[in-house]
């Protein structure tokens, strides 16, 4: 195992953002940046032996910098949709940025992936990145102090370790925004890519995206991944949610408790399998289906929809505005703890 730091360019502010580049003694490398704490490359053995990077991303920081990027970023406060950009905590309403609609999508604009995180601690197999959130960011309320420890082991693990803690009463729900490509090649669309899902049920949700409270099983319908078939088998079919979407942009129920395989992807043409394990409630599964003429990703390769697919493990979207759902804000007092891992095996 071993850790080697480079810097990766400047900020306008002129601070300097790096990366810290993990590798293990079976050919797997993490390459983990500061700014936006995030996974920019996942170097991961083929069946051919060679090493490709199984996530998208970018060649410079003015690429990461420009619009809201979250390409490998953790996302937070919130990740996911707050309806109306707005919630309350007892009487005192709070409100948010609209920047999807009437909306707020992951905390933006200048939520943590858009954040300088600094290393607070690092060692040969990990790197964890803290950052202080003031009051007030992003319309938040509390001083949010969050740490991310990313873990790579000699089992081909990358482990991601969230802890955070508050001053005030807050709603908090992170989540990484990794967009995974098991073919090492984001030229190539990820249809043919086996995935699995440990959901009985979806979350249904309005046009806007917006959950409306009710549960829809997957059985009989294009979201049942509970046995493995190709992403883009029904990705296709004519149901209302998936037209408007262009793809999956789906909160999976996750079955189970505690810290479980949640998901799973298993790429054919390399050998490359994927499986999820979190103890979070929910799993987003989303199929890049808003990448245009004018995305570009890392030697800018053209990136189309469907390039890449995201598993983002964590509490439903809008759990702020529902009771019902797996969720509550953290509070003063508690330590905020969660823990996703992705390991990777070939066959």
């Amino acid at each position: 195992m071993s850790i080697e730091k480079r810097e990766f360019g400047h900020l306008p502010s002129g601070k300097t953002v790096s990366i810290y580049t993990l590798k293990n003694s079976h050919g797997m490398a993490a390459e983990l940046m500061d700014y936006g704490c995030r996974i920019a490359r996942l170097l991961v053995p083929g069946r051919d032996g060679r090493q490709e990077d199984v996530v998208l991303g970018h060649d410079t920081l003015e690429e990461y910098t420009a619009g809201n990027d979250v390409q490998g970023a953790v996302i937070g406060r919130f990740a996911n949709r707050i309806a109306g950009a707005a919630f309350q905590i007892g009487s005192q309403k709070f409100t948010l940025v609209k920047n999807e609609g009437n909306n707020s999508l992951h905390s933006a604009p200048g939520g943590f992936q858009n954040r300088l995180w600094k290393c607070g601690s690092a060692t040969s197999s990990s790197v964890t990145f803290v950052r202080r959130s003031p009051a007030g960011e992003c319309g938040f309320p509390g001083n949010l102090e969050a740490a991310v420890t990313y873990t790579l082991t000699d089992d081909n693990e990358l482990v991601l370790e969230y802890a955070a803690k508050t001053d005030a009463e807050t709603p908090f729900n992170p989540t990484n925004h990794s967009f995974f490509n098991l073919t090492g090649d984001a030229r190539k669309n990820i249809l043919g890519v086996k995935m699995q899902i440990e959901a009985e049920q979806i979350t249904e949700s309005d046009p806007e995206l917006i959950p409306t409270g009710k549960f829809l099983p997957v059985e009989g319908t294009p979201f049942d991944f509970r046995t493995p078939k190709a992403v883009g088998r029904d990705i296709g079919a004519e149901e209302p949610s998936l037209r408007r979407c262009g793809g999956y942009d789906h909160n999976f129920v996750l079955s189970g408790s505690n810290f479980r395989k949640a998901a799973e992807l298993y790429d054919p043409s390399s050998g490359r399998r994927m499986q999820v394990f979190t103890d979070m409630p929910g799993i987003q599964v989303y199929t890049a289906n808003s990448f245009g003429e004018n995305s570009l990703g890392r030697g800018g390769v053209p990136l189309s929809p469907h390039c890449a697919i995201c598993l983002e493990t964590q509490f439903f979207p809008d759990s702020v505005h529902h009771p019902e759902f797996p969720y509550q804000n953290l509070k003063p007092g508690r330590m905020f703890r969660t823990t996703t891992s992705y390991r990777f095996s070939i066959s």
